[in-house]
């Protein structure tokens, strides 16, 4: 497997122990103002540096998690997209304050996704992946397809530990990635649930936001898991129930007047595309005026150097921006693959309208 030059992929420069101890710095508040001393500044930025250094440290296994699932793919002939991108500091920085677990044992630090065309291809990758994969697998699966989380999110989580098979390559042992690997059904449904809250400045995904439309999204999560033959999510009536209530929904809050106005007030994103080029690695820009911009880079590192400096701007500022950024095979992807930053919802809408006039969701 060839990664391009080593030079591209940082190696972690501090110990553990500092890891550690900057995690634990990031799970608690972080505030600046005119009271901010000069070694209060140099202190955070020292935090920030590490914790940056430790994501970074996960690029070389990021990508290697995905040209190994790609692999697979190719192998039994199964059609889908695969993307990675490291975990925002901001979403980072909220995991440490919300749950138990620490900067050094963080599971999804880097990020994979396999978007497959049916829930069949999903089960046959995952199993062809526990037959055989150069990098451990964790023993605990995260099975949100056959157990959704209450809210209706539905995707396969595992994750996987890097193993070196060269002496250049020891520095990243152990390294955690996971991959999620769903459905084109699932990731429009994940996708929206971004979107919308992108777009209403409501953290939809984490359950805070309108009550309307997180029901919606946990009554339509459950209409395609009957599509896909998949467990339903518990706390949701049966189907005509259901659609009896999407409709009132519906009516009340205007939700597919909404999606199509999201979908279209992003329908440029096709133009940003064509003055890309064939680069794979985009930093990619939401601001409150939702406005998105995409910046590429020849090569991961120098992404990383940028991010790095925008989300020391945003920590430090208290700006409400969203950074991310990401790895796909074809610029063509990016849109697809990140419907959340574009408007991509037009599947959602879709399935939204098709199961209010009684018929089906969309495949």
């Amino acid at each position: 497997m060839t990664y391009g030059s080593m030079t591209e992929y940082p190696r972690l420069k501090y110990t553990m122990q500092a890891v550690r101890k900057a995690g634990d710095r990031l799970a608690k508040p972080m505030q600046f103002g005119q009271d901010t001393t000069a070694g209060q500044y140099v202190d955070t930025m020292r935090i920030f540096s590490i914790a940056n250094n430790w994501r970074d440290s996960h690029f070389l296994p990021m990508r290697s998690v995905r040209f190994s699932v790609g692999h697979h793919m190719k192998a039994l002939r199964l059609k889908g997209d695969m993307a990675s991108r490291p975990k925002r500091l901001a979403s980072i920085c909220r995991k440490l304050r919300e749950s138990t677990t620490n900067l050094d044992t963080m599971n999804d630090i880097g990020g994979c996704r396999a978007i497959m065309p049916d829930i069949y291809s999903v089960r046959l990758l995952l199993a062809s992946m526990r037959d055989k994969f150069p990098h451990e697998i964790r023993s605990r699966e995260f099975n949100y397809i056959d157990e959704p989380k209450p809210d209706g999110y539905r995707s396969h989580h595992i994750v996987l530990q890097y193993r070196p098979r060269t002496a250049e390559t020891e520095a990243f042992q152990g390294r955690r990635i996971e991959l999620q690997v769903r459905t084109t059904l699932q990731h429009s449904w994940a996708t929206a649930v971004e979107a919308v809250g992108l777009f209403r400045r409501q953290d939809l995904k984490h359950g805070n936001g309108e009550l309307d439309w997180l029901r919606l999204f946990q009554l339509m999560s459950a209409e395609f898991a009957q599509v896909e033959q998949c467990p339903i999510p518990v706390g949701v009536p049966d189907h005509d129930d259901r659609v009896r209530e999407l409709r009132d929904i519906n009516r009340r809050i205007g939700a597919t007047t909404m999606l199509e106005y999201i979908a279209n007030i992003y329908s440029h994103s096709g133009s940003i595309l064509q003055s890309i080029g064939s680069v794979r690695h985009h930093l990619i820009q939401y601001s409150t005026d939702r406005n998105v911009t995409i910046e590429s880079f020849r090569t991961i590192l120098l992404g990383a150097l940028k991010l790095k400096d925008l989300e020391a701007k945003i920590a430090l500022r208290g700006l409400d921006w969203t950074a991310v950024l990401v790895e796909v095979d074809k610029v063509e992807k990016l849109v697809e693959i990140y419907q959340n930053y574009f408007g991509g919802v037009s599947l959602f809408a879709r399935s939204l309208k098709s199961i209010c006039s009684g018929k089906a969701a969309l495949e």
